[in-house]
């Protein structure tokens, strides 16, 4: 997969893409990662990428004139199979399922927003998919799109080396992920859970799956609730025995 980044900060955002799952996986060329700097559209010599805002108010607003080219040069140098993505407030809750989503395109732009974000024509003209990762606010796009580039690209194959580990990330089994420990057997008085160092297999995923759904039913019951129709019998069956025993009050959606 190839992705692209537009933004105005492209030091930080090439630091990250650079280190970690995503540099080794850029070095291994399982995913083509680059940051274009914005200014590089900019409509004059000084460099300008923004002006003030019609109708007055706080702040400055990103030219379309500027994100518009940046955004069409790059998508027609390989059109086939580009998405245009915009981290964006407005746009639709940034997922598990969202994230698989995009890691089926063979190509996405992300563009980065600033200030008090792009001129409403870019977003008219683009027809991005905006997407969002919650209620609240960042300075700008670069983080977002950080979280969704991460995200998207662990479900690229090749770029995570254990692909099991990915299979068993939170929300992607629908569940909040099992408690994990490591070295030593205690600390400050706390064990490790004595199933753990058992060497039985069998038990040792029960009990993961069994603290998976305690801690889904207890933090993120709405997990639970929209999924409920695509989770294993064995869960199902575990989420009412575990609600009944430690008395969580939820119960199974309406017609299940």
């Amino acid at each position: 997969m190839r992705c692209d980044v537009l933004t105005l900060l492209p030091a930080p955002v090439e630091a990250y893409l650079s280190t970690g799952v995503l540099g080794r996986a850029a070095v291994r060329g399982t995913l083509d990662l680059r940051v274009h700097d914005l200014r590089r559209w900019a409509i004059n010599r000084y460099g300008q990428v923004d002006d003030v805002p019609y109708g007055g108010g706080p702040g400055m607003v990103v030219l379309a004139s500027v994100v518009v080219p940046a955004v069409r040069e790059l998508v027609n140098a390989a059109p086939s199979g580009c998405r245009v993505v915009l981290p964006d407030p407005r746009g639709r809750r940034f997922t598990d399922t969202v994230a698989q989503e995009l890691a089926h395109s063979e190509r996405l732009v992300v563009v980065c927003g600033r200030y008090e974000g792009l001129d409403e024509r870019a977003h008219e003209l683009l027809q991005a998919d905006e997407i969002s990762l919650g209620d609240f606010v960042l300075s700008g796009g670069e983080l977002a799109a950080l979280a969704i580039v991460d995200a998207v690209a662990r479900h690229v194959p090749g770029v995570v080396g254990d692909p099991g580990s990915v299979a068993s990330d939170s929300f992607t089994s629908y569940l909040l992920d099992h408690p994990v420990y490591t070295r030593p057997p205690t600390f400050e008085g706390r064990s490790v859970p004595p199933v753990l160092a058992s060497g039985h297999h069998e038990r040792i995923r029960r009990w993961r799956l069994e603290q998976a759904v305690r801690l889904t039913l207890s933090r993120r019951p709405d997990l639970l609730n929209a999924n409920w129709s695509r989770l294993p019998d064995e869960v199902r069956q575990l989420t009412v025995e575990t609600a009944a025993r430690e008395k969580i009050d939820w119960q199974p959606p309406e017609g299940a």
